[in-house]
């Protein structure tokens, strides 16, 4: 089964199963990879510059050149930010919603690794004004909670849209929630995402 999905650059391209994730009622986002044409394809200018960024739950990646970043997504959320107009976007995968402030690993923690995302992306030379967000992830993985509203993925989630909702950055595309796994790959550059269902 597969949902609307991301791919990763110079690693899996997304099999025929793939279909590009629609954001609400906004048209689909380009399909990712050679086989999309119009300018993505290997030899295509500035695409074989791209990196390949594969993220570890409790990490987080930005980059200002482009680049494809690859996770795999439990009860984990990952939150995908990037500006359009400078074309720069990061990344981050988290655990749980929130740690304390002297926690190690802050990056675990939904609520410290989006703010840190969002300061990484600032810095990088983004205008907070510009940035979107993208949400994945926040399953129901474990048998014995599935069918309650308050399992560990749904608080992941929240965290997210609260997070997001205080530092006024819209969220424009969202796969999350559900029973099952997922592979997430999102471009930087343009915040196109495709998502397989695991």
């Amino acid at each position: 089964m597969t949902r609307p999905a991301a791919r990763p650059a110079g690693t899996h391209r997304p099999g025929a199963a793939h279909r590009p994730h629609r954001a609400g009622h906004a048209a689909p986002d380009p399909p990712i990879g050679p086989e999309t044409g119009g300018g993505s394809g290997p030899g295509a200018p500035g695409e074989e510059n791209r990196q390949s960024i594969y993220l570890h739950p409790g990490q987080l990646a930005a980059s200002e050149r482009p680049a494809t970043i690859t996770t795999i997504l439990g009860s984990c959320v990952a939150v995908c930010l990037w500006d359009p107009a400078r074309r720069i976007g990061g990344m981050n995968h988290y655990l749980l919603p929130r740690g304390t402030d002297s926690v190690e690993a802050p990056a675990r923690f939904g609520c410290q690794a989006t703010h840190m995302l969002i300061e990484r992306l600032i810095a990088l030379g983004c205008d907070r004004r510009s940035l979107r967000a993208k949400l994945f992830g926040g399953a129901s993985v474990l048998g014995a909670l599935r069918g309650s509203k308050e399992h560990l993925g749904s608080k992941n989630v929240t965290m997210a849209r609260e997070v997001l909702a205080a530092e006024r950055i819209p969220i424009v595309g969202e796969d999350v929630g559900g029973e099952r796994g997922r592979k997430l790959i999102f471009r930087t550059d343009d915040g196109a995402a495709q998502v397989k269902t695991l």
